[in-house]
C-alpha cells in the first residue's frame, strides 16, 4: 500500500533509538519519525512520548522507492485511546462485594465437589 504525502495513518512502534522512532505500517512499509519530528519541544527521552508495541498515528511525510516512510508526529495528536472501562468505587467502597462473599465462596466450593 502506497502512502500520501499528509496523510495521517495508524503504525505500530517497533524501534526506539537515540535518534526517533522506527514504526511498521503494514507488512511492506515502514518508517522513521526523526527525533526533530517528535516535538517542537527539545526532546530528552524519547521513552516519554512512546513506548515499544505502541500504537500510536503518524503523519507521511516523504517515501523512498524501497517502501520507507519519514514520518512525524509533531503536529497532530499522535496518541490513540482505547477507551477502556475502569473500574470506580462508589462511596461505600467495596464493602458491598464483602457481603455476598462467603455466598459465592460456598457456591464456588459446592461446584467444585
Amino acid at each position: 500500500m502506497k502512502y500520501q504525502k499528509g496523510e495521517i495513518v495508524a503504525a505500530i512502534v517497533t524501534g526506539i533509538t537515540d535518534y526517533g522512532i522506527f514504526v511498521q505500517l503494514n507488512e511492506d512499509a515502514s518508517g522513521l519519525i526523526h527525533i526533530s519530528e517528535i516535538s517542537s519541544r527539545y526532546v530528552n527521552s524519547i521513552e516519554k512520548y512512546v513506548s515499544l508495541g505502541e500504537v500510536i498515528r503518524v503523519q507521511i511525510l516523504d517515501s523512498t522507492e524501497d517502501g520507507k516512510y519519514c514520518l512525524s508526529i509533531k503536529n497532530i495528536d499522535y496518541r490513540i485511546s482505547h477507551q477502556k472501562s475502569k473500574i470506580k468505587e462508589t462511596r461505600t467502597g467495596f464493602s458491598t462485594l464483602a457481603l455476598d462473599l462467603d455466598k459465592w465462596i460456598e457456591e464456588s466450593l459446592l461446584l467444585e465437589k
